[in-house]
């Protein structure tokens, strides 16, 4: 039945547009005009209004896509500000420095029976402690032995510098480690938290290297009353190495 009835009123109005009774019945009531333009009115301010609206959602989104490349670009900027502000710092400091690396080969062993002390072909009239680094690594200190550079490489007793170890800078001081590749970090102050896998950096806190020179990583840690001791196992095993570059970093007398 209401279907019957839905076909009904689908031909009635099929014939009544057919028969432009949609004109005729315009043209003697006018208020349908007046329906129909106010239906044709609302209609083009909502259709405006869901267009400004999908445009304004589009807009804002858009915003926010910038907003946050925004954020990016200025904690990027932020990043590297901090990091030139930290060059020009350095800059600062090492105005009153001159610094000196030269070239210089490994000519024997001083004793067969430690390979952690040789003579390098590099004369040494001073007594300033001098680093010593092979492939951009710290691999030891030279010193003054009978006017000739003697190096003490990783792994010496007495190669000692100075040292920061993880994030925090714990300051320590280089030993070696008997028959061992392994590099000792003592003196390290037990309130600074340091853990297994920190990278050791050279600090330049003794005038023997500049700071930020790699020497490895930790492997192990000591504690002890009122210190504690980390295990280095070095980046640059220095014992088979044949050339290395000698840093030396020398104050200026400031001219009156």
């Amino acid at each position: 039945m209401n279907k019957l009835l839905f076909v009904l009123l689908f031909i009635i109005m099929i014939g009544l547009y057919i028969f432009n009774v949609d004109q005729s019945l315009s043209s003697k009531f006018i208020f349908i005009n007046k329906i129909k333009d106010y239906y044709t009115e609302k209609l083009v301010i909502i259709e405006k209004t869901l267009t400004k609206y999908f445009f304004q959602a589009q807009t804002i989104e858009n915003l926010e896509l910038e907003n946050q490349d925004l954020k990016k670009f200025r904690l990027l900027y932020t990043e590297k500000n901090l990091e030139l502000t930290h060059i020009k710092d350095s800059h600062m400091d090492l105005k009153n420095y001159k610094a000196d690396l030269r070239l210089a080969q490994v000519l024997s062993y001083v004793d067969f029976d430690d390979f952690t002390k040789v003579w390098l072909d590099a004369k040494k009239t001073d007594t300033q402690i001098e680093g010593l680094i092979s492939e951009n690594y710290a691999a030891g200190i030279v010193v003054n032995k009978d006017n000739q550079a003697l190096a003490l490489l990783n792994g010496n007793e007495k190669s000692n510098y100075a040292v920061y170890i993880g994030e925090n800078k714990a300051p320590g001081i280089t030993h070696g480690k008997a028959n061992s590749n392994i590099l000792l970090a003592k003196f390290i102050p037990i309130w600074i938290n340091i853990k297994i896998g920190d990278e050791v950096i050279t600090s330049g806190m003794d005038n023997i290297f500049f700071e930020g020179l790699k020497v490895g990583k930790v492997i192990a840690i000591k504690k002890m009353a009122d210190m504690q001791e980390a295990q280095i196992e070095p980046y640059i095993n220095a014992l088979n190495q044949n050339f290395f570059y000698i840093y030396s970093k020398k104050s200026l007398k400031k001219i009156k």
